[in-house]
């Protein structure tokens, strides 16, 4: 008579834990997208897994209060505090957009605690860019 399979984390084993507080990541990766409508402030572990995020829409702030200074320190704000629970404790922090959010949202992180290895500005710039629309002839 054949053995019957035995589900690993069902709930007959009682082995169900919260997803969320397992992971103890320590180290992570901070990137800040400061637009000029919205900041999106993402926190990922050393793979670029999304441990947590927030952005200033999620936070309440709806329509031109969305591209404020206030509504990029509140996203990061909110973004870092469930990493901080879970034990983060160095960070590095990637900037990118030309936004009303950056600086204010890279001093939210300063003031939160985590330690930040380095702070690197990733906007894409062109080099060269498109080609320009031809000359208008009246």
């Amino acid at each position: 008579m054949a053995k019957p399979l035995r589900r690993i984390g069902s709930r007959r084993n009682g082995r169900i834990r919260s997803r969320k507080n397992a992971r103890k990541v320590p180290k992570g990766i901070i990137h800040i997208q400061a637009g000029f409508r919205n900041t999106i402030v993402s926190i990922t572990d050393g793979q670029g897994r999304v441990i947590s995020w927030s952005s200033a829409g999620t936070c309440g702030f709806r329509g031109p209060r969305r591209g404020t200074a206030f509504a990029a320190q509140t996203a990061a704000r909110d973004a870092i505090r469930t990493v901080v629970d879970q034990g983060m404790r160095r960070a590095k922090v990637m900037i990118k957009g030309p936004g009303l959010g950056r600086d204010a949202a890279l001093r939210a992180i300063r003031r939160s605690g985590i330690r930040l290895s380095f702070v690197r500005d990733i906007t894409p710039m062109p080099h060269n860019g498109c080609r320009p629309p031809k000359k208008r002839r009246i």
